[in-house]
């Protein structure tokens, strides 16, 4: 028997059968998207062997993430460390709403707008930058009341450390697509991986201890 080509990648041949879509998918796609694009049943017995005894090509891309995202985090602050992933799990929640359009490059589009703002704005001088697409515009119209306090509440930073970790994500949705080798929502696909490995990590603390022979996703 001929097997079916994988769904989800349309390229390797389906050989596992994955419960959370009822169908055959690749080994790759299994172990690269699981709890990410896949929502997986808790008794998938993948999942059960993935979280004792993580396959080679996960552990491959946690360290391409790692080597990817260290040297972008590189010398913030430890405020501007915690914004930096604040930011980031907004993207994810945003983009997964599918209200309107995400991808790295609204993403770059709209962190060099705000962090110009900022910049312009921790000079005594007030001037909106504006990003030069529709979706960007929405994107930053979302994320001002996050980064400038809203209901009373107080901004979460000043503007230079606003402005230092929006060029920081700028540089991110910049370089994505090169660096990590995927689509144009390279950084995006990268964000949803953190936010995952959070929610792991926070569901299951002792799993979330590695050694330094299995390292994990940076996470705050």
């Amino acid at each position: 028997m001929v097997r079916e080509h994988c769904p989800l990648c349309r390229r390797r041949r389906a050989r596992r059968t994955c419960p959370a879509l009822d169908r055959q998918i690749c080994a790759v796609c299994c172990g690269t998207k699981r709890l990410t694009e896949i929502q997986c049943p808790s008794d998938c017995t993948y999942l059960a062997s993935s979280r004792s005894h993580p396959p080679a090509v996960v552990q491959r891309q946690q360290q391409q993430d790692a080597g990817f995202l260290i040297p972008i985090i590189t010398g913030l602050s430890e405020r501007q460390y915690q914004l930096f992933f604040v930011v980031q799990g907004t993207l994810h929640r945003l983009a997964q709403t599918e209200e309107f359009p995400v991808d790295d490059r609204i993403i770059q589009d709209t962190a060099q707008a705000l962090a110009s703002t900022y910049e312009t704005a921790s000079k005594g001088i007030i001037y909106e930058h504006r990003a030069s697409s529709l979706p960007a515009e929405r994107l930053a119209t979302e994320l001002k009341p996050l980064l400038e306090g809203q209901d009373g509440k107080r901004p979460v930073a000043n503007e230079k450390d606003l402005a230092q970790v929006l060029r920081r994500i700028e540089q991110a949705a910049t370089r994505a697509k090169s660096s990590l080798e995927g689509s144009p929502t390279a950084y995006l696909d990268l964000v949803g991986r953190i936010m995952q490995s959070i929610a792991r990590n926070e569901a299951n603390p002792e799993a979330s201890r590695s050694d330094d022979d299995n390292p994990r996703l940076i996470i705050p």
